[in-house]
């Protein structure tokens, strides 16, 4: 069932490119965003397109990181044409590094015990969840990196470790918030990402296909929750230095 577009958290940019209205105007309040994709699939891209639409209509965006600092992040948005500088300079966007240490490299100490349960961390980082939409980009770099999760999933418990932070984010939308995480399934296995597909309102896939010398990129909407006008089901795109996000075609679902 549809629901009214004032309802709805727009991306905004209209002039800009045809992203919102190809996503039904916007996403619903209250839910969970699951982008999916596999290594320069357009997953980052993708999640500072939602932040900097979502910002310019204003509207309060956390956005952590596991690969930018505050530095490149804005290197990085200004190269897509998204200025970040005033949003940030007027709190309107959030943006946290995470420092997810180096899993796989000697510390000089027990490593295990160094290494930081980032999953109990983000859940009491209070701060970062007051916003109106939390971007988590990219969410299995945490989950791969988290010691109690990485020791569940070798005990085969990796579901119910799963199942602990999706009772906290059911928590957080529960309040009219939107959390949207980006993810490479191809780094984490299928009972771990499951429960994640399984509960996302908007669940959506970034798919890179060779058509001869090129390289297309698309936009699965494999579910979409709470849509406002129609949603298309496959949409191509592709990101341009000095642009952004430009969306190249449609079907309709």
């Amino acid at each position: 069932m549809s629901i009214a577009s004032t309802d709805l958290f727009s991306l905004g940019l209209d002039d800009h490119d045809r992203l919102n209205k190809e996503l039904g105007g916007g996403i619903p309040p209250g839910s969970i965003i699951l982008v999916e994709g596999d290594y320069g699939a357009g997953k980052s891209a993708m999640s500072q397109r939602f932040t900097y639409g979502l910002c310019e209509e204003g509207h309060e965006v956390t956005y952590l990181s596991t690969e930018l600092t505050v530095g490149s992040f804005l290197d990085q948005m200004h190269s897509l044409s998204y200025d970040m500088v005033d949003h940030i300079l007027d709190e309107d966007v959030l943006f946290l590094h995470a420092d997810i240490g180096e899993s796989n490299a000697l510390t000089g100490g027990d490593e295990q015990s160094d290494r930081k349960e980032l999953l109990k961390r983000l859940m009491e980082a209070e701060v970062m969840w007051d916003a109106d939409v939390v971007v988590i980009d990219t969410f299995d770099a945490i989950l791969r990196n988290d010691p109690k999760f990485e020791a569940l999933v070798r005990q085969n418990e990796e579901r119910q470790a799963a199942l602990e932070v999706i009772s906290y984010f059911r928590d957080v939308i529960s309040q009219g918030k939107c959390i949207m995480l980006t993810v490479d399934p191809s780094t984490l296995d299928e009972e771990a990402i499951g429960p994640f597909r399984a509960i996302a309102d908007v669940f959506i896939e970034l798919e890179m296909i060779e058509v001869g010398n090129d390289v297309r990129r698309q936009i699965n909407v494999l579910r979409f929750a709470g849509m406002g006008e129609q949603v298309g089901d496959t949409i191509g795109f592709s990101v341009r230095s000095g642009t952004g996000i430009v969306i190249e075609s449609r079907s309709v679902a």
